[in-house]
Parts: C-alpha cells; sequence; structure tokens
C-alpha cells in the first residue's frame, strides 16, 4: 500500500508538473499568440492604412490622367484651330494681294504686278505646304501661265519711244528746205577755180612732182583778180536761184519759211497728245494721234534723211505695239482661295 501509495504520489506529483508545465506552455502560447494577433492586427491596420493612400494615390493618379487627357484634348482641337486660322490667315492674305495687283494692273496697264503676286502666292504656299492647299497652287500656276502668254503693252517703253520721237522733229528737214545746208557747206568748196590758191598750189605739186613719196612745197599763190572775185561771187547767186528736184506733194513745197516752226510744233503736239493718251489707256486716240503724225511726215519732211527713218521707224513701232490688250484676271485662284476658306 506503500508503496502504491508513494508510486502513486510520485505519479501525480509528475502529472502536476507535466499540467503545470502544459499549462506554462499553454499560457506562453496563448501569449505568444496574442503578441502575434496584436501584430497582426496592426500589420493589417497598417496595411489598410496603405491600402488606403495607394486608392488616393491612384484616385489622384486617375483625376490626373483624365485632367493630362483633358488638356492634351483641348490642346489638340487648339492646334487645329490654330492651323486652319493660319491657313484661313494665309487664304484671306493671298486672295487680297491678288485682288490688289489686278487693281494695279488695270491701273497701270502692265500685267507685271499680277505676275508679281501669283509668284509670291506660290512661293508662300510651297513654304506651308499643307495638303489641303494644293488645289490653290495649282490654280495659281494656271493663272500665272496665261497671264504670261498675253502680251501687254509696255507703257513706259513706248512713252520713251514717243519723247525721243518728239525730240527729233527738230532735227528731220523738211522738203520745202532739202538741199540749202549742202549747197551752203558746198559754196565754199566750189568757189575755188583754177586761180584759188588751192589749184594753184595743187598745179604746182603736180608740176614739181613727188620725190621719194615727198611732196615739195607748194609755191607762193598769186593775187586773184577782182574780175575773177566778182565773177565766182555772181555765179553762185545764180546757181542758188534755181533748183531741179522731184517732188511728190507739191503742196509741200508752198510752206512758207515762217510757218516750218508751226508744222514741226503741230507734229510735236500730235506726238505729246499720243503719249498723253496712252498714258490714259485711250488706245484709239493714240493710233489716230499717230496716223495723222504718220501723214505729215510723209507729205513735208524728207523721206531720204537719217532723222527721218529714224522717227519714222519710232512712230511705227509705236503704232504697232500700242494696241489695247486686257490682263487676264485670275478667275481660278480666286474660286480655289474661296473653296480652300470655306473648308472644302
Amino acid at each position: 500500500m506503500l508503496l502504491l501509495c508513494g508510486a502513486s504520489l510520485v505519479l501525480a506529483y509528475q502529472a502536476q508538473q507535466r499540467v503545470q508545465s502544459l499549462e506554462q506552455d499553454l499560457v506562453r502560447r496563448q501569449q505568444d499568440s496574442q503578441d502575434q494577433s496584436t501584430e497582426a492586427r496592426a500589420l493589417a491596420r497598417q496595411a489598410q492604412d496603405i491600402s488606403r493612400d495607394a486608392s488616393a494615390k491612384v484616385a489622384l493618379v486617375e483625376a490626373r490622367l483624365a485632367e493630362v487627357a483633358l488638356q492634351r484634348g483641348q490642346l489638340e482641337e487648339l492646334m487645329q484651330s490654330l492651323s486652319r486660322s493660319r491657313d484661313e490667315n494665309l487664304v484671306v492674305d493671298i486672295d487680297a494681294g491678288l485682288r490688289l495687283a489686278v487693281q494695279q494692273a488695270v491701273i497701270t496697264g502692265s500685267a507685271e504686278p499680277l505676275v508679281v503676286a501669283l509668284r509670291s502666292a506660290d512661293e508662300r504656299l510651297q513654304r506651308v505646304n499643307q495638303p489641303r492647299l494644293e488645289g490653290v497652287r495649282r490654280a495659281i500656276a494656271r493663272d500665272l501661265e496665261r497671264v504670261r502668254s498675253v502680251g501687254v503693252a509696255d507703257v513706259s517703253a513706248l512713252v520713251i519711244k514717243l519723247d525721243e520721237a518728239a525730240r527729233l522733229v527738230d532735227e528731220v528737214p523738211l522738203l520745202a528746205s532739202v538741199g540749202e545746208g549742202a549747197e551752203a557747206a558746198a559754196g565754199p568748196t566750189k568757189t575755188a577755180g583754177p586761180g584759188t590758191p588751192g589749184s594753184k598750189a595743187n598745179g604746182g605739186a603736180r608740176g614739181h612732182g613727188v620725190v621719194n613719196g615727198v611732196v615739195p612745197p607748194a609755191r607762193e599763190p598769186d593775187v586773184i583778180p577782182w574780175w575773177q572775185r566778182a565773177a565766182h561771187k555772181a555765179w553762185n547767186e545764180v546757181r542758188t536761184l534755181v533748183r531741179v528736184s522731184r517732188i511728190d506733194r507739191p503742196e509741200a513745197m508752198l510752206i512758207a519759211p515762217e510757218e516750218t516752226f508751226f508744222l514741226r510744233e503741230n507734229l510735236k503736239l500730235r506726238l505729246l497728245n499720243a503719249r498723253l493718251a496712252l498714258l490714259s489707256r485711250q488706245f484709239e486716240t493714240v493710233q489716230s494721234d499717230l496716223h495723222s503724225a504718220q501723214e505729215a511726215l510723209d507729205r513735208y519732211f524728207e523721206r531720204g534723211s537719217r532723222r527721218w527713218v529714224l522717227l519714222n521707224e519710232l512712230v511705227r513701232q509705236v503704232m504697232a505695239q500700242a494696241v489695247h490688250s486686257s490682263v487676264p484676271r485670275p478667275d481660278d485662284s480666286f474660286t480655289a482661295l474661296a473653296a480652300a476658306a470655306a473648308g472644302r
């Protein structure tokens, strides 16, 4: 019994010790579980906070992304609007320049302002390089080719020719005065007869001959008798009284010397009137005045003179070139510009 009691006591003690150790282990595990639960709770709270922050950041990023997308759309619309506005301004500017060039061409009668405006418009469109404006460039090229093919009178050059013709009027000899200048120039040379110093000297030179290519000095001329000088003077006066020439228009020889001034001035007025009519683009008046001037040249002036040929050539050139020819309007360019401005 004692042994059984002792064994039971030992077993009870061991059981008690084991239970205590189990309790301690259980308490420790429970403490650890509580610590882990607390730590897990803290981690969960921290994770929740992080998730909340992440959600807030994601929401902020999404808001920023939406704002950026909106700004990008607005920027694209602004760029497209700016591009359209630039193209529209370019189209309006080119249209205004072409219309101004058309007015200048009508005023000046020259196609050069319109050609310059079309070239400038084509260069500007080439620098922009917009596909929607290619139709405008093709229309401008067609109008430029058509304007170049039209021959327009160069008014400035024709005015210069008329000024030169008016200057030559005073230098062209009249039919009524043909031969006077030549006889006046030939008179002193023909008065020298056999007894003149020149003939005496020549005769002496021929009499002595030429030695080694050197002409010997002439002898002193003899004194011309008074009766011989008087005879030569009378003969020259008689020769100037009669002149034989062919005159197709007898009325040209009936002009008095004091009327030649008015004839030349009238011809000048005809040329100056043609000049004013040319500047006013009145080509019918130009042709009429130049035709009258041409008739006056053919009727009253000497055709064989070099000045007459030059004056007649100037008048004929002006008559041939002073023809009314209007500068064509660039209608194709205006139509293409209107279509581009309308967005088609």
